[in-house]
């Protein structure tokens, strides 16, 4: 049995309006809302069930080659594990979980990017979700980077169906996966100017003409606060 979480959970900032629009027309409605922008902190031993196994497991290995700084916390919440991953051990991290008996995640289903722009010096993150299929387990990895330095290992190497995964966290967040074999845009066009889903990209959108009226973006639209 996985106990409930245990974890604290910290503010690292404010949030103003529902989608956190500076300078533009909110036209959502909700222009005054103001909520704390809170992450899950670190989760404290024991993490139950067999969250312990596979961190132990984890642990063990790292230690034999001296890499006990690799991870760099483990969070528990709602009822999912995650291992925050310094960066430069990505890659070690990802083969020893796919290669050792103990561990055995021989499937990633794919790399998100979420880019927290009040997450000071960790503006980038990478998400993995990996697959034990021999244990029936299934864990996360999260490495962080600047949006000063947005540089994280690829991990096409170890598991393939990273490749266009990482072409997409590249086009819509701005992220460089190191190693990738072809590096491209593969949603937007390449000469395409910027990365949609970051926070700080402009709301706007292309100006539509329909029977003769004209739609302006949503940046430019009347803002209903």
């Amino acid at each position: 049995m996985v106990p409930e979480d245990a974890t604290v959970e910290q503010a690292v900032g404010v949030r103003r309006g529902m989608f956190g629009t500076r300078g533009t027309g909110d036209t959502s409605g909700y222009g005054g809302l103001v909520a704390p922008i809170v992450y899950p902190g670190a989760t404290q031993r024991p993490y139950g069930g067999w969250f312990d196994e596979v961190a132990d497991a984890l642990e063990a290995r790292l230690k034999m080659t001296e890499l006990d700084a690799a991870i760099e916390r483990v969070v528990v919440h709602r009822g999912e594990i995650t291992f925050h991953v310094r960066r430069d051990d990505l890659a070690f991290v990802a083969q020893m979980l796919r290669d050792d008996d103990k561990l055995r995640f021989e499937f990633c289903a794919g790399v998100s990017g979420v880019h927290y722009p009040d997450d000071a010096g960790r503006e980038l993150h990478a998400v993995y979700h990996l697959l034990s299929m021999t244990h029936n387990r299934r864990i996360r990895l999260e490495v962080s980077a600047p949006d000063a330095d947005p540089h994280i290992p690829s991990l096409v190497s170890i598991y393939p169906t990273n490749d266009w995964h990482e072409r997409e966290t590249w086009d819509m967040f701005g992220i460089i996966f190191d190693g990738h074999p072809a590096l491209t845009r593969i949603l937007m066009p390449d000469d395409w100017p910027g990365h949609p889903q970051r926070k700080d990209y402009p709301l706007g959108g292309i100006p539509v003409e329909y029977k003769g009226g004209s739609i302006p973006p949503p940046d430019q639209r009347r803002s209903y606060n």
